[in-house]
């Protein structure tokens, strides 16, 4: 756990509007400060900093946090890698951590680090096996310095060399058994996951070695082996490449298939190619594009696995700005195979020629119908129509529209009336789905109600606390008043209670309150809701008089609280005194 006097001189040498300034270019509004989100595309600014509670939030994508949270966010760490992050900044000396969880992880990278330097070492080495490795990857094509830069290497046949060469290093049975790359025979044996197999590291934002992928030199089963999921890997939230391409002036990514692809288009000077880690796209690895990208052009094999792959993954894509676009590759199932056989400033060609989503969508849909037969015709055309219907602009829609009836026969004008229909049958189903989902979301399905309590004296009660405790974090003059009659136990939104006993512990230790102060104690949904209320109630300062009176809104249908209210300050005292011991006990959990 990294001390909280540590947290708070740095979260009062890192001013969060000089950090965040470094990333968004900001405009002062008043006391606060906006800006176009970092974490999603917008034209209108809707991030907006709190200097007095020294926190975030955005209205458009509900990202939200403290200078270390933004830290984490922006740049892929986890939180102590963020509070190093900022102390660097800060010209702080590093924090010294006493958290077992954090220790660990830092000794899983520092072995992932050194397994890779011995399976780099391992394939220039003299021995005959290493020779093979290395005429397998001069026969994918790739030259001596693409080899060095992505740190390729070979495991070798021995399955136990790498761990005697970790052993020797120092490094524990413990700390091998959680890095992923040992497994254990039925006999108890111990032995590299990868051994005998060419390997590819995989590294995260910050350019630590996280996980690993290997492949048979032969055509063997089972052909690939990847690293599991560990401390310090997690592959839905992985882009392999993507600390390269960040690098690029490009804001135009290409999404590949495969390691190899990416490699080989990076070697050809196609500087933003990634692929994600795991075996499908992701919506953690799409946000995390969406970070760094304008564009994505999907790259996938042409077989039929890549295609749906493709439409897969731009289901995921219509959740953001992104612009995105689809590679048809003629003569060549995969782009390592395109680049070798025609070059890479042809493969260039056929990204700027990429085809839009749409394009794709109704070229799929079309390759399943005959059209010279009427019935066929005639479900294509509906299938067009529900695709013109979803999220298109009436543009697109008049234009594709066109295209359709030119390919069936039909008019347009028919066309674009079996696309109205669609879209007003699929607005009906949004809705009936919309109101479903309110039923089971938002802060009717997080709370505590006592028997007989309605949605909306709950709902009263929820406000009112949020305001008492948005009060307590902005205003922290009123927190006696606040704590006298408010008790964390009486609070019905978890994330909301895990915060204002934060908030709490915090005041009776005598360290500032503000939300950088208290983040490392919490989940990063009570930092969410913290931030989210400050920023609801940024311009509505409290008085006494309305602490009053939402406690008594609070307070109505609260049996606790009223018993909370009735409390002693000495009591009082004694309650925050046990909060304070019971949080600082409790080290807290490192988010990733």
């Amino acid at each position: 756990m990294i001390p909280h006097d540590y947290i708070e001189e740095l979260v009062r040498r890192s001013d969060i509007a000089e950090v965040v300034g470094g990333y968004v270019q900001l405009k002062r509004k008043g006391r606060l400060y906006a800006g176009l989100c970092p974490f999603h595309n917008e034209k209108t600014p809707s991030f907006y900093l709190y200097p007095e509670t020294q926190s975030f939030y955005c209205f458009g994508c509900g990202a939200g946090g403290d200078v270390i949270s933004f830290i984490k966010q922006i740049e892929g760490l986890s939180y102590p890698e963020a509070v190093k992050f900022l102390a660097e900044r800060a010209g702080m000396p590093a924090p010294e951590e006493d958290d077992g969880a954090g220790r660990m992880r830092s000794r899983i990278l520092s072995m992932n680090k050194e397994a890779a330097r011995f399976f780099h070492a391992c394939l220039n080495s003299s021995a005959d096996e290493a020779a093979l490795a290395r005429a397998y990857w001069r026969r994918r094509g790739l030259e001596d310095r693409t080899i060095a830069r992505f740190g390729l290497g070979y495991a070798p046949n021995d399955g136990q060399a790498l761990y005697r060469h970790l052993r020797d290093k120092g490094y524990t049975q413990a700390e091998m058994d959680a890095s992923g790359l040992f497994k254990r025979s039925q006999a108890g044996r111990i032995y590299c996951l990868f051994w005998r197999r060419v390997i590819t590291p995989i590294f995260d934002l910050r350019g630590n070695v996280i996980a690993f992928g290997g492949r048979v030199l032969d055509d063997s089963k089972p052909k690939y082996v990847n690293s599991p999921e560990t401390m310090v890997y997690h592959k839905s939230e992985t882009v392999f490449a993507l600390q390269m391409a960040k690098k690029s002036p490009s804001r135009r990514y290409v999404l590949c298939e495969g390691y190899m692809d990416v490699i080989s288009m990076q070697q050809a000077g196609i500087d933003t190619a990634v692929c994600a880690c795991g075996t499908a796209l992701t919506q953690g690895q799409v946000r995390l594009l969406s970070e760094y990208a304008d564009e994505v052009i999907l790259c996938y094999d042409s077989d039929e696995a890549g295609q749906k792959a493709t439409a897969r993954s731009l289901d995921l894509f219509r959740q953001t700005q992104l612009q995105v676009g689809v590679l048809t590759i003629p003569g060549a199932k995969d782009p390592d195979e395109y680049i070798k056989k025609y070059g890479p400033d042809r493969f260039r060609q056929l990204l700027d020629g990429a085809a839009g989503a749409l394009d794709f969508r109704l070229a799929r849909a079309k390759g399943r119908y005959d059209l010279a037969q009427t019935a066929q015709r005639l479900e294509y055309i509906r299938a067009a129509a529900a695709i013109l219907a979803d999220g298109t602009t009436p543009t697109e829609r008049e234009l594709y529209a066109g295209r359709v009836a030119e390919e069936t026969g039909l008019s347009r004008t028919a066309v674009l009336a079996q696309v109205e229909d669609a879209a007003r049958a699929a607005g009906a189903r949004r809705r009936a789905e919309r109101r479903k989902e309110l039923i089971h979301s938002g802060e009717m399905d997080t709370l505590k109600l006592p028997r007989g309590q309605n949605g909306q004296g709950a709902l009263g009660v929820v406000s009112a606390v949020r305001r008492l405790v948005t009060a307590a974090l902005r205003q922290p003059d009123l927190l006696p008043q606040i704590a006298a009659g408010l008790a964390p136990e009486n609070i019905p939104v978890d994330a909301l209670r895990e915060g204002y006993e934060a908030i709490l512990a915090a005041y009776r230790a005598g360290r500032e309150v503000n939300l950088g102060s208290i983040s490392g104690l919490l989940s990063d949904d009570a930092v969410h809701e913290l931030s989210a209320a400050a920023a609801e109630y940024s311009d509505v300062p409290c008085t006494p008089q309305d602490i009053e009176l939402y406690l008594a809104r609070a307070l109505r249908s609260a049996p606790l609280s009223a018993q909370a209210a009735a409390l002693s300050a000495d009591e009082v005292a004694e309650r925050l005194q046990r909060l304070a011991q019971r949080k600082g006990a409790a080290a807290p959990g490192e988010e990733d």
